[in-house]
Parts: structure tokens; C-alpha cells; sequence
């Protein structure tokens, strides 16, 4: 169905009639905002007071970011040698595999259709298995918008199964996967069965610096952000906190102190925090904790099973984290944070890039030379200062190493979604005889 709609009407479709319904489909959701923020958090389980104001009403932003897109889609003169005119059209790729993760199902289905749609290219897309309630509703908002048949298609269905006809089917040309590293691996070998091109975003451990010049209380803040929004369940977390010896014992009592006051409970109550997705993912996070605590870290704070129906954790702090313990290397995605002392800047910089994940990092300091040399010298693909967490559909995201492949969000995306063709005409020198 894809193959045929993009063959025989959507890559004919102008950017200007691509625009307008992406423009209704985002009206649509803004309609449906609440209907569709219930869906996401009985998908997911996270605080409806999250799904309404953050997750819908950024995917809201994104597609009408997008529709803006669709028709300013445009090559470039190019100035070369000789008796030629030489230009470029970026044009479509054809049909997009798209795999969304549980986290966020809603969203990082905008972060991929957004630019695939506003460039004219027709989507497979296939929902989490744990999560496929809300991206059922988008299809039929999709369809009421009156996006021609075929041009978006979901398809629920587990990964090895569904996920991998995606990545193996000779009629899909690209392939845009969000998970884990270890899943994105797997994506990639099969897509290079047929050299389908690839975009990857995949897991992080991501380094939060706290310098001793730090605003104390905001940093504290956004260490919360890093860790436990989402219930932990975010690719950027800031897992591995560095905090500068000087300040260690002040900003650890001031941090535990402020994460005793999250609330857990039925997402759909005033709560901080809701449970993880899955008894799976819980017991992730479970085998995690006891590992820090085998390996010699101290939990100050959480850490202990809570008498509440769910799969819920509480928000855990470790202290005393080595880099060499588990908890400080592996992607936990839950609600963990390790706390780790440093000296000085050259030592939170070389122990910030020792991992094999490149994602984000994040720096607070009121010395902007300090900020600028930390924002220079980590390897990461967003590195955000005196702020953790903050994203905007205008700026690209996307990891070094072993974080990912390509961007997504920003203009950067569209040419995940395209194809460059050059043209080149040569001049007629022959006089025009009257």
C-alpha cells in the first residue's frame, strides 16, 4: 500500500498541499490532546499532567514545525567549471520503515513522521509492542485529516516479527529505528542486506557535570530532570552526575533532600512520578540496583520495593560510584542515579567521554569559559549548559559512537529523508539564427 500511493499520487502531491494537511492533522491532535494523552499514559503509565503538557504538546509543535517545511523543500545552483548550468533536487526517498520505542510513543513517532511526511516520502511505522493504544487513534486521525491511503501505515506488532519484515522488505528503502544499541545493531545488519539507508537513535550514559561555581539549587533541579523525569525511562538521562569534591557533601544532602519529596502513584492523580512500562523493564531496573549495591555503591535514597500495585521503583540515588562499577557503564533506563566526586574540569571531561555512548551531557558553572571548553571537548551529539532536558523541535538531536547514526528534529532532518540529485545541462554556444 505504501509503494503504491508514493508511485502513483504522494510524490506527485505539492509541498503546499503536503503543509495544509499535516497543518489539519496537527489541529486534530490539539482537539484530541486530551483523549490522546489518556491513551499515552494508560499506554505507558507516566503522569497524564506529562502526557498532556510535554509529550502531546510538543508533537503538536513538531508537525506544524514540519508542515512550515513542506514547501520550502529546495536544492542549489551549482557554480561549476565550463559551459554548464548545474543544479540539485532533493526529492524523496520512497517508502520509510519507522520503529518508535515505548518511552515516548507519540513524540518519537513525530520526530520521524514530521520530517518524512513534510518531504514527501510514504511510512510503514510500526508502534512499541508494549504501547500501540495511542499510535492506533493517530492512524484515524491521520485518515480524518485526509492524508491519501497508504501514505502512513501502522502496523503493530512485536520486534523480531513485525519490526523485522520492516527492516528485510525489498519495498522499503529506509529504515528510522529508536530502542536500545543492542536492537539498533541488529536493525542495521539487516538493512545492509539491500544497502537501505539508516537512521539510528539509540541508547546514552549520559554525564552531568556540577562544578563547584554552580548555581546549587538549580542544578539540583535538573539532576532530577536528568534521572527521574519519565520515571528514568529517557536516552538522555544523567545517569553518571559528577560532582566537584568541594561541593559534594552540600549538593548530595540538598539532592536527596528534594528527591524525598517526589510522590509516585496512579498516573492520573497529581503525582511526580508514575510506574515503569512493563514488569520487564522493572525488573531491569531492579537487577540494577542490587548490582550497585553488590559492587560496594551506597544507596541513600530509594532503592526498596514500595507497597503500591504496579511496577513502580523509586527514585534511587547511589553515592560513592566508581567508574568501573556497572551502574556508572550500562544503561539502566529507569530511575537510578550514581553520584561520582571530581577534581578537576580536565578529569570530569575525560571520565564524561569514557564510555561508549555519545548522546548528551550537560555542565553547570557560572564560568563561561569553563562551559564553552566542556561543550568543546565532550563527545556528545547535544551537551546542554546550566539546563538539563530542554528540547526544541528547531535544534537537531542525535549521538556520537555508539548513540546513533544521523540526526533527528531541526532542518538536519530533512535530509535524513532525501535523496540529493545533481543535474547538469550543457549550453548551447551555437548562435540562435533569427
Amino acid at each position: 500500500a505504501a509503494r503504491i500511493a508514493f508511485e502513483k499520487k504522494w510524490k506527485f502531491v505539492n509541498g503546499s498541499e503536503r503543509r495544509d494537511l499535516m497543518l489539519k492533522l496537527a489541529d486534530l491532535m490539539e482537539k484530541h490532546q486530551e483523549e490522546l494523552a489518556t491513551l499515552e499514559s494508560l499506554n505507558n503509565g507516566k503522569p497524564y499532567a506529562e502526557s498532556f503538557g510535554v509529550d502531546l504538546a510538543l508533537c503538536i509543535k513538531c508537525y506544524r514545525y514540519y508542515a512550515g517545511w513542506a514547501d520550502k523543500i529546495q536544492g542549489k545552483t551549482c557554480p561549476v567549471d565550463g559551459d554548464f548550468i548545474s543544479f540539485t533536487k532533493h526529492e524523496p526517498i520512497g517508502v520509510v520503515g519507522q520503529i518508535i520505542p515505548w518511552n515516548f510513543p507519540l513524540l518519537m513517532a513525530a520526530w520521524k513522521l514530521g520530517p518524512a511526511l513534510a518531504t514527501g516520502n510514504c511510512i510503514v511505522l510500526k508502534p512499541a509492542e508494549q504501547t500501540p493504544l495511542s499510535a492506533l487513534r493517530f492512524a484515524e486521525l491521520i485518515h480524518e485529516a485526509g492524508f491519501p491511503p497508504g501514505v502512513v501505515n501502522v502496523l503493530p506488532g512485536y520486534g523480531p516479527t513485525a519490526g523485522g519484515a520492516i527492516t528485510a522488505h525489498g519495498n522499503i528503502d529506509k529504515v528510522a529505528f529508536t530502542g536500545s544499541t543492542e536492537v539498533g545493531k541488529i536493525v542495521m545488519r539487516a538493512a545492509a542486506a539491500d544497502m537501505k539507508k539508516v537512521t539510528l537513535e539509540l541508547g546514552g550514559k549520559s554525564p552531568l557535570i556540577i562544578c563547584e561555581d554552580a548555581d546549587l539549587d538549580a542544578a539540583v533541579a535538573a539532576a532530577q530532570v536528568g534521572v527521574f523525569f519519565n520515571q528514568g525511562q529517557v536516552c538522555t538521562a544523567s545517569s553518571r552526575i559528577f560532582v566537584q569534591d568541594t561541593i559534594h557533601d552540600e549538593f548530595v544532602r540538598r539532592l536527596a533532600a528534594a528527591s524525598r519529596k517526589r510522590t509516585q502513584g496512579n498516573p492520573f492523580r497529581d503525582v511526580s512520578m508514575g510506574p515503569q512500562v512493563s514488569a520487564e523493564q522493572q525488573k531491569i531496573v531492579w537487577s540494577y540496583i542490587a548490582k550497585g549495591k553488590a559492587e560496594g555503591a551506597r544507596c541513600i535514597l530509594g532503592g526498596e520495593k514500595i507497597n503500591e500495585p504496579g511496577y513502580f521503583i523509586q527514585p534511587t540515588i547511589f553515592t560513592d560510584v566508581q567508574d568501573d562499577m556497572t551502574i556508572a557503564r550500562e544503561e539502566i533506563f529507569g530511575p537510578v542515579m550514581s553520584i561520582l566526586k571530581f577534581r578537576t574540569l580536565d578529569e570530569a571531561i575525560a571520565r564524561g567521554n569514557n564510555t561508549e555512548y555519545g548522546l548528551a551531557a550537560g555542565v553547570f558553572s557560572q564560568n563561561i569559559n569553563t562551559c564553552l571548553r566542556f561543550a568543546s571537548e565532550i563527545k556528545a551529539g547535544t551537551v546542554w549548559v546550566n539546563t538539563y532536558n530542554a528540547f526544541d523541535t528547531a535544534q537537531p538531536f542525535g549521538g556520537y559512537k555508539l548513540s546513533g547514526l544521523g540526526r533527528e528534529l531541526g532542518e538536519y532532518a530533512l535530509d535524513m529523508y532525501t535523496e540529493i540529485k545533481t543535474v547538469m545541462i550543457k549550453l548551447n554556444q551555437t548562435p540562435v539564427k533569427n
